[in-house]
């Protein structure tokens, strides 16, 4: 197991312990910013894709914010950059 991947098993146990999810990905982008000023930090890029009841009615700062606290022990060590698509349950990403 890479570090990044070890990493991405504790970023989802802390997103499982704030969210009731229904579908989650994390994506490892660290590769594609390799010689990038922030990569020489040791901060991982990753691409998170999460649905879950709790965004409903929250608009895309709010959905954010709430990702950013449960995921803020890792903040700026383990993540360096994180993209991210939160969802609620039957909205489409392009919804948000």
């Amino acid at each position: 197991m890479s570090i990044n991947q070890a990493r991405i098993a504790l970023f989802e146990q802390d997103l499982h312990k704030s969210f009731a999810i229904e579908h989650l990905r994390i994506e490892d982008e660290s590769h594609l910013h390799a010689g990038h000023a922030g990569a020489a930090t040791g901060g991982g890029h990753f691409k998170l894709t999460i649905v879950a009841p709790e965004f409903k009615g929250l608009g895309l700062v709010a959905r954010h914010r709430a990702i950013y606290a449960a995921l803020n022990r890792h903040i700026p060590t383990e993540i360096h950059a994180l993209t991210i698509n939160a969802t609620a349950p039957g909205e489409s990403s392009s919804s948000v």
